[in-house]
């Protein structure tokens, strides 16, 4: 069989088929199989064969996972967990110690607020929370015990951006590390670490599994010392992921920038539609032109994403009543796959934060998460008007 071709010289679509590929030689079958065990033969004391010795510290259908995930991110390696969460924390509990300090941008998933505020505190890690972006502010928060900065950018649910190039520069300075939750984009989308992050983190579960078929989550860097510290504390605390999961996620790969093209397209013209509609108070979309950030996603994406936010001229009650009205779009707490899904963040992803301080980061209780999925717009438009007409009336 030939060799894998050069991830270098191939494109995104080819390059998530193609490169690192990893076959399996005994029947020459075509898909990876799934090394479903616990451990391995050991060709004689001491001895391991391709280093396998237990699957909590690597498995043949994960590292085939990992060698896939490594193409699209551009790394030597990258490293597969049973969620995203696991990867956050094996990430926290790996480089960080009891006084530690942690700056965040504000805007963040709400599952890793809970993380910090109810589980790395307990351990004398602290963390605070910035507006990333001013700058200004950026600074006067790191102190000198500081070590990481942690940011998603676009934010769940908001969508607000931030300056990647500018926060590495950031800390560079300051001798801290710089990892993003690359979730909404992949890093076809956006390579953070191109942009100058150290760390690169995916919910697997999203856009890179595509099918609401498995929970996983990844790291990634270039700091081969930082992915040796990673690996050991991952089989030490066993956040590795599954066999079957990997398999399954594995097979979303090969597909995920065709996905991913009809995905952006799909939720421009979702988006611009939304903006149109006297009904919709707000779009959050990085496409559009109004957005805010509109030109630094234009310099750091290579396009706007499935994914957006928007709010209702109506009372939280009619929000609601309009999200069970769809037919099509179903009320669900993911994202990134091929069925379009719908939330409503102040009672999901992000119920955990005071009232107030939800309304003062942008995330009201009336304001609706839209992960826009494969079907055709015209569709979804439709299933949308019809959901207005059945809420609002005519």
């Amino acid at each position: 069989m030939a060799d894998t071709p050069n991830q270098n010289n191939l494109r995104p679509e080819t390059r998530a088929i193609h490169s690192r590929r990893v076959y399996e030689h005994e029947s020459n079958s075509i898909l990876f199989p799934i090394h479903q065990t616990a451990t391995y033969v050991h060709e004689s004391v001491g001895v391991l064969k391709a280093g396998y010795g237990y699957s909590r510290g690597g498995n043949p259908t994960v590292n085939a996972l990992e060698q896939a995930i490594s193409a699209l991110e551009g790394t030597e390696q990258a490293l597969a967990f049973r969620s995203g969460m696991a990867a956050i924390t094996t990430m926290c509990m790996g480089l960080l110690k009891a006084a530690d300090h942690v700056l965040m941008s504000e805007v963040v998933y709400g599952g890793t607020v809970r993380l910090f505020q109810q589980v790395l505190g307990n351990f004398g890690i602290s963390y605070s929370f910035v507006d990333t972006n001013d700058l200004h502010a950026v600074k006067q928060a790191i102190r000198p015990e500081s070590r990481l900065m942690f940011i998603e950018t676009p934010a769940n649910p908001t969508m607000m951006l931030t300056d990647i190039g500018a926060m590495a520069e950031i800390t560079r300075a300051h001798n801290m590390l710089l990892a993003v939750d690359n979730t909404f984009l992949t890093p076809l989308l956006q390579n953070v670490l191109d942009l100058g992050a150290d760390i690169s983190m995916l919910s697997t579960t999203k856009y890179i599994d595509g099918h609401n078929a498995t929970i996983g989550g990844s790291l990634a860097s270039h700091n081969f010392e930082l992915m040796d510290r990673l690996r050991l504390v991952r089989k030490t605390i066993g956040t590795i992921s599954s066999p079957m999961d990997a398999w399954l996620t594995l097979q979303g790969v090969k597909t995920v920038p065709a996905r991913l093209r009809v995905h952006c397209e799909n939720a421009q013209i979702v988006a611009e539609w939304l903006e149109k509609n006297p009904r919709v108070v707000r779009v959050n979309y990085p496409g559009l032109p109004s957005f805010p950030q509109y030109e630094l996603a234009k310099r750091q994406q290579k396009a706007f994403g499935g994914m957006l936010s928007f709010e209702l001229n109506a009372t939280t009650e009619q929000a609601k009543a309009f999200i069970d009205a769809l037919k099509l779009t179903t009320c669900a707490e993911s994202l990134g796959s091929v069925e379009s899904l719908i939330t409503n963040p102040a009672t999901a992803s992000h119920c955990d934060l005071p009232k107030a301080e939800r309304e003062r980061l942008g995330i009201s209780d009336g304001l609706i998460r839209l992960s826009v999925g494969l079907e055709n717009p015209a569709d979804l438009l439709e299933d949308f008007q019809q959901a207005l007409t059945t809420v609002f009336g005519s």
